[in-house]
């Protein structure tokens, strides 16, 4: 074996060993409780919590409507809370792109300082618990608080409006908590953009529309993306902001996920609802390295 042959098999193998502290935390902390949900999901609920240990594919049933048995039957209310939660995490990926996409645009022509502090600013929030930030805005948007109070004051409203429990609430939550996880891969994107082909397209005649269409949109749609997925993962699966800003009124599919294993007990339909939402993002996931890989066949490897 020759010199260079081993320096090969010496810098793999020490590749190999830089991989296995990752390959354990993620088999212990991500693998194996994913592994025990799958199970539980096709297990037969406890008469007082927990789990029987026989067969039971019927949880899956009583979401989907099939299959059917064991005294279980199919309610589409449960379908419903999907498509509910579905459409406010789609509704929080389309506000958050709206205030992102311009606002990275805006952060990107700055320089030195002043751009290091917006940045900074973006990910203050981080600084801060959650559930605090979650309070505040209780504190805000109830009838008392200072955007009905502001309206009154301004005269645009007589009575207050009943903003805090419901969707509206819970969609300002669901945007406020993940706009900086939108905004970070498109200024990252925004900021690859090379401003000569812009200058080239506009020295070709093209309008502003045409440039943005032609240019701007296809060279940072990686980042429109990948902040989407960013957002429409945790939003989909989020239950803290409903139960604090929506009450009893709002139910998502995190709720119903956190109802079944702390008050209902019924592990396995919790499990099964759990498995569901995670095929759902597991399915939008693989569809996008799908299009990421033809879309590097078609240019050659070449990134946008």
């Amino acid at each position: 074996m020759t010199a260079a042959a081993v320096r090969r098999r010496r810098n793999l193998l020490a590749g190999y060993g830089l991989l296995v502290p990752i390959t354990v935390l993620l088999g212990t902390l991500f693998l194996v409780p994913l592994g025990i949900m799958v199970v539980y999901s096709f297990l037969e609920p406890g008469v007082y919590g927990g789990v029987s240990w026989s067969f039971y594919p019927y949880n899956y049933g009583r979401i989907l409507g099939w299959p059917i048995g064991g005294g279980e039957e199919f309610d589409p209310v449960y379908l419903s809370i999907f498509f509910h939660s579905v459409l406010l995490a789609l509704l929080t990926v389309a506000l958050s792109l709206l205030i992102c996409y311009p606002a990275a645009f805006w952060v990107s022509r700055m320089t030195g300082l002043r751009k290091n502090l917006i940045l900074f600013l973006v990910t203050l929030p981080f600084f801060a618990n959650l559930l605090i930030r979650i309070y505040a805005w209780l504190l805000i948007l109830r009838p008392t608080g200072f955007f009905n109070v502001a309206l009154q004051t301004a005269g645009l409203i007589v009575e207050p409006l009943q903003v805090i429990f419901t969707g509206t609430a819970v969609l300002i939550g669901l945007v406020y908590v993940l706009v900086p996880f939108m905004f970070l891969p498109l200024y990252a994107s925004v900021e690859r953009l090379d401003p000569i082909l812009i200058q080239a397209s506009q020295d070709l005649g093209a309008t502003p529309l045409q440039t943005f269409r032609r240019v701007v949109l296809p060279l940072t749609l990686p980042g429109i993306v990948a902040g989407s997925i960013i957002v429409f993962i945790p939003a989909l699966g989020n239950f803290i902001v409903p139960a604090l800003l929506g009450g009893a009124k709002v139910m998502m599919s995190g709720n119903l996920i956190e109802q079944q294993f702390l008050k209902a007990r019924n592990w396995p339909f919790g499990a099964a609802i759990a498995m569901l939402v995670m095929a759902s993002v597991l399915l939008l996931v693989v569809v996008y390295v799908k299009k990421v890989a033809r879309r590097d066949e078609q240019t050659g490897g070449v990134g946008a």
